[in-house]
């Protein structure tokens, strides 16, 4: 297995932790820190609510990207939470990226409006010159303008990508696993995932972690409940409806 070339990991700085019964304090996964990063791909898989975007987002900070997504340059810091989750944290890097990048599903179309509202096609800074200049991303469907940034972002350096499937169809996941792997198979890549999709967490060689009630455990794709339901109603859709209506 190939080694983690930046992030390896982050530790909860208890100390500056004043409230441990207050919102994101209260989830139980940060008693399962530090996070040990063991792939270049690793992925967070867990039930709404058990705080994997949070975590995403809290390593996105530490990376110095802003929370509503994007990159270092192209988009300003102004809506950042100030007693965010990060300022409780320190990450391991083995060495900081000289790129990196944190795309979030719900936020693209924020994206899209502050870079035409940032001058365009050409609103960015010495890191990416102009690398959407031959595509319209407001012309775009969801799922395409996405993969339009991805295609552009995701070549090297740091990629944090939540719930990715969020706009994207099956097949258009499948696009998104291409792309990745391509650029890991390079060896300047590292990709941190929160996904539902059991598709995405099928990549091959990820690190996958599951968040829970519990904490924190490393899982196999046929471990999640993710895809033991998929399977199940893929399988004999009938039994699984006939199931939930007597239930």
């Amino acid at each position: 297995m190939a080694s983690v070339p930046f992030l390896t990991g982050a530790s909860l700085l208890r100390e500056r932790v004043d409230d441990w019964e207050s919102y994101p304090f209260n989830l139980p996964i940060l008693h399962a820190l530090p996070l040990k990063i063991t792939a270049p791909m690793c992925i967070f898989v867990g039930e709404n609510g058990t705080g994997k975007s949070t975590l995403l987002q809290a390593l996105a900070e530490l990376s110095g990207l802003p929370a509503l997504g994007g990159g270092k340059a192209q988009l300003s810091h102004e809506e950042d939470e100030p007693d965010g989750l990060y300022n409780a944290m320190r990450p391991q890097f083995r060495k900081r990226p000289r790129s990196s990048w944190y795309a979030r599903g719900d936020r693209l179309q924020h994206f899209i409006h502050t870079l035409k509202e940032q001058g365009g096609h050409h609103a960015y800074g010495r890191d990416a010159d102009a690398i959407f200049a031959d595509r319209d991303l407001e012309t775009l469907s969801h799922g395409e303008a996405l993969l339009a940034t991805l295609n552009n972002r995701a070549r090297t350096g740091l990629l944090f990508l939540d719930e990715p499937e969020a706009a994207l169809s099956p097949s258009r996941q499948l696009s998104l696993c291409a792309l990745l792997a391509t650029s890991l198979a390079e060896g300047a890549t590292q990709v941190i995932m929160a996904t539902h999709s059991p598709l995405l967490m099928s990549f091959p060689g990820a690190q996958l972690l599951s968040f829970d009630e519990t904490g924190i455990r490393e899982t196999t794709l046929e471990q999640t409940s993710h895809y033991q339901v998929m399977r199940g109603v893929l399988e004999c859709p009938e039994r699984y409806w006939r199931h939930l209506i007597e239930t």
